[in-house]
């Protein structure tokens, strides 16, 4: 979806970030291509949102250099906060407006630089309505408004933690939409989501962090090929049981009469040779999905 060529999007190296004795960063380094979906993961306390906090400038660093759009955050200023589009993880809005009105007020610090029919067309796709007051708004419709401010300004880079957080299937479909729109004019985004599907369905690129270090980065297919292939076979004859069981990346064989279930992890080469030396009537092998590929990681982590 973008030239990976360019430079990256965001860029840390050697980023450390303490609170007290809690080390939330421990030398985070990280490059997210330009103008890609870059799904950013982790579990709770992974460091995830401290990180954005100081893409943003709203935390600093210990140690360690930042970069977002070729800038220091630190000094980009106005001008490179005009250039990204932000929604946090928790969203504060002013309980005397109401949600027209807090978008206006988001946009004249932005410059004013926002297309208004755009503003209605981005409530509208998200079932947003702007008469609303903001107070006693649900926790779903305050993720709307800060979608909407996030995309109004058509930002070269977005920058948005737990997006999805408490809204509806519908919505959520509308949002990758969105997502989708922007990557496809050239846009970066770089999404901080616990839902998996999510970044499956939307991300070019995957960094993965625990304990303030990144533990995985690269393409979605390639984090899914971290996780262990489920296979069911079943044969026309007696199955080669012993010869699955002693094959290379085949674990948890079971045998069921004829038929034979197990996971492969890694190359599905040595099980596929087993097979093709006998009488297969039925081999049923899905996708590993990205949930498996990411389960898998920090079970290996925690062992």
């Amino acid at each position: 979806m973008g030239d990976s060529t360019s430079a990256p999007a965001v860029r840390c190296a050697g980023v450390v970030k303490r609170f007290g004795a809690v080390t939330a960063l421990d030398g985070l380094d990280l490059e997210a291509p330009a103008g890609q979906v870059v799904g950013f993961l982790g579990p709770n306390g992974a460091g995830k949102s401290t990180a954005i906090r100081i893409l943003m400038d709203l935390a600093r660093a210990d140690h360690g250099t930042v970069e977002v759009l070729g800038s220091d955050p630190r000094h980009g200023g106005p001008e490179l906060r005009s250039r990204i589009g932000y929604l946090p993880g928790e969203l504060r809005l002013d309980e005397r407006l109401d949600v027209r009105s807090t978008l206006e007020l988001w946009s004249r610090l932005r410059g004013g630089r926002v297309d208004r029919s755009y503003v209605d067309e981005l409530c509208e796709r998200l079932s947003l309505d702007p008469t609303r007051e903001t107070k006693g708004l649900s926790s779903g419709n305050r993720r709307k408004v800060g979608l909407v401010g996030a995309f109004m300004s058509r930002p070269e880079l977005l920058v948005l933690d737990e997006p999805t957080s408490g809204i509806d299937p519908l919505v959520q479909a509308a949002f990758a939409d969105l997502v989708t729109d922007a990557a496809a004019e050239g846009r970066s985004v770089f999404l901080s989501s616990h839902v998996l599907s999510e970044v499956q369905r939307m991300a070019d690129h995957v960094i993965v962090i625990r304990s303030g270090r990144v533990v995985s980065s690269g393409s979605v297919d390639a984090l899914r090929h971290l996780a262990r292939q489920p296979f069911r076979a079943t044969f026309g004859d007696e199955p080669p049981v012993e010869e699955l069981r002693t094959a290379q990346g085949v674990s948890e064989v079971e045998v069921r009469g004829q038929e034979v279930t197990g996971l492969v992890e890694g190359s599905p080469d040595a099980l596929l040779r087993v097979l093709s030396r006998h009488r297969v009537t039925s081999l049923l092998m899905p996708e590993p999905d990205l949930e498996d590929a990411f389960l898998r990681m920090y079970e290996d982590d925690r062992s």
